[in-house]
């Protein structure tokens, strides 16, 4: 029995709100109750069910429209609703990021996907309250060597940040981890977009940093935190523009980019991935 069969089988551990109850998202940074960490369980599993049936569905020749309309009725059939769709205007279900598209890709009929794209796809999941949110990158097909090698090291920058994850670490325990990975490899990051707290709003407080910086409070690490942990790498500049339709950002000198993402509960003793493919 996978996560969401335990998750989903009667009766549910945690009571339902009425379809049309709806909680204002609190300011700050926020610790879950364990009923609320029960809910966000769930938002995960279903965030990771439908990056993980992405991930084996798609092949050349399918658009990103393809995906996000997958994304979209899959989500809604295991009982959420797109966390993306509607926020601030964003038109989909999932972004949806090309070679050297790296964040916030629109879905299009006319973009179709080819043998060799590094495919990144982010998507959230709205349940009882609570999103869960995740990201992927997927190699269609046999990608070049410095795809490959360019994915590997976004993936195992996501896994080095997570790794500080406990009680007590810092948020930039976090971001120097990340940063100390990364630079060996003579990848970027990009700055200007981070990870953030996640719960009954999709972005909370605080932003997590992939670089070290002063820009904000250097919080302390408490169990009930939950945090949305994404590096994103670049094989060249990690200088980015946003094209005319205002969401899709991409790379200046048109390198590749990468991206991995997991929603990451801080526990007593260390972590749990809420997003977590394995488990579904």
């Amino acid at each position: 029995m996978n996560l969401l069969s335990q998750l989903f089988a009667p009766p549910s551990p945690v009571p339902s709100p009425t379809p049309k109850a709806k909680k204002t998202p609190r300011r700050g940074v926020q610790i879950k109750t364990p009923a609320e960490i029960a809910i966000m369980r769930q938002a995960g599993a279903i965030a990771a069910q439908v990056l993980k049936e992405i991930a084996t569905t798609v092949q050349p020749g399918m658009t990103t429209a393809d995906l996000d309309q997958l994304a979209e009725e899959r989500i809604r059939s295991l009982g959420a609703t797109p966390s993306f769709k509607g926020y601030h205007g964003f038109p989909a279900s999932i972004c949806a990021c090309v070679n050297n598209e790296v964040v916030h890709g629109i879905p299009r009929r006319r973009k179709k996907i080819r043998a060799g794209d590094l495919l990144k796809v982010d998507t959230g999941a709205y349940f009882q309250g609570y999103h869960g949110d995740s990201c992927i990158t997927i190699a269609v097909g046999k990608v070049s060597p410095q795809a490959q090698r360019l994915m590997e090291v976004a993936e195992g920058a996501l896994y080095a940040g997570i790794e500080q994850v406990k009680p007590g670490n810092y948020l930039m325990d976090i971001a120097g981890a990340i940063e100390d990975y990364v630079k060996p490899t003579g990848y970027s990051i990009v700055e200007e977009f981070t990870g953030h707290g996640v719960g009954q709003a999709l972005h909370e407080d605080p932003h997590v940093f992939n670089v070290r910086c002063r820009d904000l409070p250097n919080v302390k690490l408490k169990p009930g935190m939950t945090l949305a942990i994404e590096p994103i790498i670049n094989a060249g500049s990690r200088f980015t523009r946003t094209l005319g339709d205002r969401w899709t950002v991409v790379t200046v000198d048109n390198g590749l980019s990468a991206q991995f993402e997991h929603t990451v509960l801080v526990t007593a003793t260390g972590y749990e991935l809420l997003t977590d493919r394995r488990l579904v």
